[in-house]
């Protein structure tokens, strides 16, 4: 299996020298250094310099994820931008800082950038987070009418808010508009078990048995991106059977 590996990547290798009119040493090198000769010509030819800096950025994200935040921190005391202050605000949300991405959402809603959809959308995500469930119903009506809101993450979150303010008519109504064939899975499995909670069990068991039925005719790319959620709505069903 290495072997016909190896085979296979010098084949791409030499195809790429010779479509993209490299230099013809490098097939020798290919040839008869075939590990050593492939990543070097992978790394020298393939990979762009900016693929090579995201992945080394993801791999220092991921062992010192603060180191993110402090970078963040310093390009925005070097430049207070719109740009920076958002992109720290990001940082801090992903990190469940959810004070601090508050309070820099809340700084860069100003002068042209005052009616921003993506900051009042992530705005009222970090408000949900933190349990502001008043806040996250004025940062929603800021944005009700904007055609983004509809079926976005922030209006998801907006129809779990009204459900915790017992305006159960209100949320159902919001969580409805995501469900739609072949899509929003996760959110349509969460009206599921809304409408469970509700007492309305044979709307919910028809709801799965549609997420069930389009699981059978979906294709396997699809089918594999949401193994993990068929697993759960079909023990779901089952438990309503």
């Amino acid at each position: 299996m290495y072997y016909y590996a190896i085979i296979a990547l010098q084949g791409f290798c030499v195809y790429h020298c010779y479509t993209n009119r490299n230099n013809y040493y490098w097939i020798f090198a290919i040839i008869f250094l075939p590990v050593i000769g492939c990543i070097l010509y992978l790394f020298t030819n393939v990979f762009q310099k900016r693929d090579i800096e995201k992945v080394q950025e993801s791999l220092v994200t991921a062992i010192n994820p603060s180191k993110k935040i402090t970078d963040l921190e310093k390009k925005l005391k070097f430049s207070e931008t719109f740009e920076n202050r958002v992109a720290l605000a990001d940082a801090y949300l992903e990190e469940g800082l959810y004070p601090e991405a508050i309070s820099h959402y809340e700084s860069s809603l100003k002068d042209v950038f005052s009616k921003d959809f993506y900051v009042i959308s992530k705005l009222l995500e970090a408000q949900y987070h933190n349990s502001n469930q008043e806040e996250v119903v004025v940062c929603a009506e800021k944005i009700l009418d904007n055609p983004k809101f509809r079926k976005s993450k922030a209006s998801f979150l907006y129809a779990l808010t009204l459900e915790k303010m017992g305006k159960i008519q209100a949320a159902e109504e919001v969580l409805r508009t995501f469900d739609a064939p072949y899509s929003n899975f996760s959110e349509r499995l969460e009206l599921a078990r809304f409408l469970q909670r509700q007492g309305k069990l044979e709307d919910a068991k028809e709801l799965y048995k549609e997420m069930v039925s389009e699981f059978e005719n979906m294709s396997k790319p699809n089918f594999r991106q949401n193994r993990h959620l068929i697993k759960i709505i079909r023990e779901e069903l089952q438990a309503l059977q």
